[in-house]
């Protein structure tokens, strides 16, 4: 069955009539993933979430699958072991997501500096170990000021000493989400979005056995039952537990906020990734990446306690990043009026893990001695004079100093935390967005665990590093091979090669049911043919329900299309109300909720005061 709004209504039935071996809280990339693994090991698996799939946190990062070389500067090799294969597991269940992207990461000769040319080429090495790229096309190398700046011609000589290049992948994090979610649906999961959770339900023994939930589209209100309550909502997970009348819940949470802005390439071009300290001396690092004809960069990473519904771009967000960018790219001179779109989220960090470090902040170098111990094994080992195991024994006792110091000892991977209270809620929190698989897995054993010992239920975890997401069949060693096959099928049905190849990349191999939707409808009066199939499709099999979870979530036309957005809100807003029988009021408020995450997005608030 398609997921569509008609789906979403049987599946609010099954929930009412059925009892679920598990309820997922949350649509974000853990509950997601969660639910891919739940749906396809044969659990009986419901999945509510108060927004959209991904509009918080999953939908806000710096859209990367970051593989964390700032953490070999203190050699904390498991850390970087860990991310940068279970990189290349999301790659292979998700091929048409991921993309190789090498970063490159400019050196200066400046106090504070994370790397120096020569500790910078040994963490690559190691890295490139790590991710088993070494010898290959994706192998590190380096640049000389000269070729740093033939490549980038923006960025600020003075002081500049060189630079690295090392693999790294960009990535579509709502996309990422979607897809895990329309998978789990397509295994019989029901995946209902705008369904709030009001009350954890409790059997006579006072275990979790449900939750009673709001629909936010009818405002109805009707209890679920289920045998275990998985809790994955990220920087609300306290709020969950806190809502759960049998639990003296201790807060556990501590979020910040990281911001984004969008600039037209024309204003700041960059031919490929490129990550640099700050020049401020604080340990922290920021991004500029190039994404369709624009440019982002990021990240601020500061502690909020504000909506977390609604993170906004303050003006201090803006001055910090505008100031590291112009003395990174002094030519660029960027102006808050040459942000076209921004976006602000949260890390749903564990206040016990000391910090975030997201960017690089709060590290602690390594003591001296194993500093140069470690260099001089590894030009050992280099030379031939030891082995491997040597060099592995050496890294596995040096003493480190890193920011999350004390790692909850039930961390799934660095920075999460998997807790059992004591009514049976599960809850799974923290970590980064790469290790989403392994934290659902985590998670999904606790689960199964509990089914078999309380509930003589036996379940057998699927091989999740195996199982596609949707869209995601294709051979991840030919990717860009059979996308070119795909965006043929495209070309072929009239769509200009840009447009298909986009749709392709978009969508994997779902692209064909994309493509033969032309057939089937006629081009909606002010949007390209390309435009008209993706908006079908997203409410056809995607679960779009407003203009925003289209324009946002399930494209990026928000984000890094801003020069044509304004062209196509009124016949995409016209589409979904014809599509989903909207009132002129439902129109109207569905309008005005739109426009005002554009303003938002465009800083209009900031930019009207004046602030330049």
């Amino acid at each position: 069955m398609v997921f569509s709004i008609e789906r979403r209504k049987q599946d609010i039935k099954a929930l009412k009539e059925e009892t679920l071996d598990v309820l997922i809280i949350g649509g974000g990339i853990t509950g997601a993933g969660t639910a891919l693994q739940a749906s396809a090991s044969g659990l009986k698996t419901g999945l509510v979430e108060m927004q959209d799939f991904a509009e918080g946190t999953s939908s806000r990062s710096t859209k990367l699958v970051h593989g964390g070389l700032r953490y070999l500067k203190n050699f904390d090799v498991e850390v970087v072991a860990d991310t940068v294969q279970e990189r290349a597991v999301v790659q292979g269940i998700a091929p048409h997501i991921p993309k190789a992207d090498p970063m490159i990461l400019p050196i200066y000769d400046e106090p504070g500096s994370t790397f120096s040319m020569f500790s910078l080429k040994v963490a690559m090495d190691l890295y490139d170990q790590l991710a088993s790229v070494t010898g290959t096309k994706y192998a590190n190398y380096t640049l000389t000021k000269e070729e740093v700046l033939e490549r980038e011609p923006q960025l600020k000589s003075e002081g500049l000493l060189g630079a690295g290049v090392y693999l790294d992948y960009r990535n579509n994090d709502a996309r990422l989400v979607i897809e895990n979610i329309k998978r789990a649906a397509a295994d019989g999961g029901h995946m209902v979005s705008r369904m709030k959770v009001v009350n954890i339900l409790h059997d006579e023994n006072n275990k979790a056995s449900g939750a009673t939930v709001e629909d936010l589209l009818t405002g109805e209100t009707f209890d679920i039952k289920a045998r275990v309550v998985l809790n994955s909502t990220g920087p609300w997970s306290d709020t969950i537990r806190q809502m759960d009348a049998k639990l003296d819940a201790v807060p556990q949470m501590r979020p910040t906020k990281g911001v984004h802005l969008v600039v037209d390439r024309e204003k700041l071009h960059v031919p490929q990734p490129t990550y640099f300290d700050t020049g401020k001396n604080d340990g922290r690092m920021v991004f500029v990446i190039p994404r369709e004809e624009k440019t982002y960069f990021g990240t601020t990473d500061t502690d909020y306690k504000g909506d977390f519904a609604h993170p906004t771009v303050d003006q201090e967000d803006v001055d910090y990043l505008l100031e590291i960018v112009n003395n990174r790219y002094p030519s660029a001179d960027i102006k808050l009026d040459d942000i076209e779109s921004s976006w602000a989220g949260l890390r749903p960090l564990i206040s016990s893990n000391g910090g975030s470090d997201y960017n690089g902040g709060n590290s602690k170098p390594i003591k001296d001695e194993s500093f140069d111990k470690v260099i001089s094994t590894i030009e050992q080992f280099q030379k031939g004079e030891v082995d491997r195991y040597t060099v592995e024994d050496v890294l596995k006792n040096i003493e480190t100093g890193n920011s999350e110091s004390e790692d909850n000892p039930s961390a799934i991977s660095r920075g999460s935390a998997l807790d059992i209270d004591e009514d049976g809620l599960i809850t799974v929190a923290g970590g980064k967005l790469t290790d989403y698989r392994k934290m659902a897995i985590g998670a999904m054993k606790a689960v199964i665990e509990i089914l078999e010992n309380n509930f003589n239920l036996s379940y057998e975890l699927i091989d999740s590093a195996k199982y596609p997401v949707s869209g995601g069949e294709i051979n991840p060693q030919e990717v860009d091979e059979e996308t070119e096959k795909f965006a043929q099928l495209g070309i072929e049905k009239g769509l200009i090669e840009s447009e298909a190849t986009y749709l392709a990349h978009l969508y994997g191999s779902n692209a064909p049911k994309v493509f033969a939707l032309i057939d089937e409808i006629e081009q909606i009066e002010g949007l390209t043919l390309a435009d008209t199939a993706s908006l079908r499709y997203a409410m056809d099999e995607e679960m779009a329900l407003t203009p925003a979870d289209f324009l946002i979530r399930r494209t990026n036309h928000m984000l890094f299309m801003r020069d044509t957005l304004d062209d196509i809100i009124e016949p995409v807003i016209a589409e979904m109300a014809r599509y989903y029988g909207w009132t002129d009021e439902a129109k109207a408020a569905h309008t005005v909720k739109l426009n005002t995450a554009i303003a938002e997005s465009d800083l209009k608030k900031l930019k009207g005061d004046g602030n330049r």
